[in-house]
């Protein structure tokens, strides 16, 4: 009888080891490796003899596919303009974010055959949450099962133009000896899929699970394999949603979709900065709005700050939806430059709505909230702040400028700060009034009432 060998792999970036270790060696993670069994497999040396037909590239007759629009415009944003035939997208978020509930209303908006698979629900369960979130669709059909051969078989016998896998983590194939949910199971199971859409063209919908630390779960082979990778953020007690596409072979990964979760399902958000300036407290010191770019779309946003005295030796420095190391750069300006006073202060700064924002557009009204809350004077509320902070204090131009003062502009703003480059390249008059500014301190001197 052959004794069974055993391996180790890292969850999180599936590096492999005979014996178990504490931390990876490749990616720096602890507790992260899984046994698993060693697949007994003979490799062998197999020459084709046969002729393979190469073509030379402009003889190829080819154009981009029809895209399979969802229904859902914020969706489909995302997606880069519908889902592309043959193409694999990974859809992963914490859990209860709405994930499945995102998957079945695109797939009851599809006009053409869907399979939803499910590996986690019964047919009865997917059609009490169908009922609930009021769909009625001809062409989804619904297969509760976890054994990938039969999937497989079904999808031939159907031919549907877009497959739902919920959850790739459940799914298996019945000759490997691993257990479902492993990196061999999951990594296997996902190059079947492939195989199978590349050659029937058709579109393939993974739901993926997400670790503790919000990525999502399996070996980073997984995210090479698929064509597109999306993520699904926000908080599961909060009613806002944020789906953005973290790679994107057919499209940008600059585009967000914003959605609002209701009893019957999410709803898109159609002005994405009336949502995050709904409630603004207009008579609070620290708060200051601001403009970014996500892909082509211009979003109005509110960033707070908070500064406390220190009655510690060591401060505090907490950001939310924005990074750290860029918030101890702008306090050392703010210090060095403008001449407050932080180094002995509690700073605690937040992207109003949850969301997340790396842009360096925002970087002067960061400074201009965190003044704003050290001296406890409230910022016009009719004025919208623009513009990069270097590190001599000066503020530095930023990208769409028209864009983003027509954005303040519809929403009914006054005034606009911008720096004193993009003020020059400005064309056409808008009927709010544009403020160039060129240095930090002039900056922060104009904001208050």
């Amino acid at each position: 009888m052959s004794k069974t060998k055993i391996k180790y792999i890292c969850s999180n970036c599936g590096y492999e080891s005979l014996r178990w270790i504490g931390k990876c060696p490749e990616c720096n993670s602890w507790n992260s490796f899984t046994e698993e069994k060693v697949e007994n497999s003979k490799h062998k040396t197999v020459t084709y003899s046969g002729n393979v037909q190469v073509s030379r590239i402009n003889e190829i007759a080819g154009s981009e596919e029809e895209r399979l629009k969802t229904g859902i415009e914020e969706f489909d944003r995302v997606l880069g303009g519908g889902l592309m035939p043959g193409s694999i997208v990974l859809l992963g978020g914490d859990p209860g974010i709405g994930k499945s509930t995102l998957a079945m209303q695109a797939a009851s908006n599809i006009k053409a055959k869907v399979l939803y698979i499910t590996g986690e629900e019964s047919e009865k369960q997917i059609k009490i949450r169908a009922s609930r979130l009021k769909i009625k669709s001809d062409n989804l059909y619904v297969l509760a099962e976890t054994d990938l051969s039969m999937i497989i078989s079904a999808i031939n016998n159907l031919s549907p133009s877009v497959v739902i896998i919920d959850s790739i983590q459940t799914m298996y194939r019945s000759e490997l000896e691993n257990s479902p949910g492993t990196i061999t199971q999951i990594r296997e199971c996902t190059a079947l899929l492939m195989q199978e859409a590349k050659r029937n063209l058709f579109s393939v919908l993974i739901i993926g699970h997400v670790t503790k630390d919000g990525v999502i779960a399996g070996p980073k082979i997984l995210e090479h394999i698929v064509d597109t990778v999306i993520q699904f953020e926000g908080e599961s007690h909060h009613s806002f949603r944020i789906l953005r596409a973290q790679k994107n072979r057919f499209g940008s990964t600059n585009e967000i979709g914003v959605f609002e979760m209701h009893e019957n399902g999410l709803t898109e958000v159609k002005n994405p900065s009336e949502l995050f300036l709904s409630e603004r407290e207009k008579e609070s010191s620290g708060s200051v709005v601001t403009s970014t770019m996500e892909g082509t779309r211009p979003i109005l946003l509110e960033v707070q700050a908070l500064v406390t005295p220190s009655n510690y030796g060591n401060p505090q420095r907490v950001a939310t939806g924005f990074d750290y190391r860029r918030l101890s750069i702008l306090l050392a300006v703010l210090e060095k430059r403008a001449g407050y006073r932080l180094s002995a202060a509690n700073v605690f700064l937040n992207m109003a709505g949850g969301a997340k924002i790396n842009e360096p557009a925002i970087d002067l009204s960061v400074c201009c909230s965190i003044a704003s809350s050290l001296l406890d004077k409230i910022v016009d509320n009719n004025i919208v702040v623009i513009g990069e902070v270097g590190l001599g204090g000066e503020i530095r131009s930023v990208g769409n400028i028209e864009k983003r003062i027509q954005e303040a502009e519809k929403l009914g703003f006054k005034k606009v700060i911008i720096p004193k480059n993009n003020f020059k390249s400005l064309k056409g008059s808008n009927s709010i009034q544009v403020i160039a500014v060129e240095n930090l301190p002039e900056a922060v001197s104009l904001i208050f009432r």
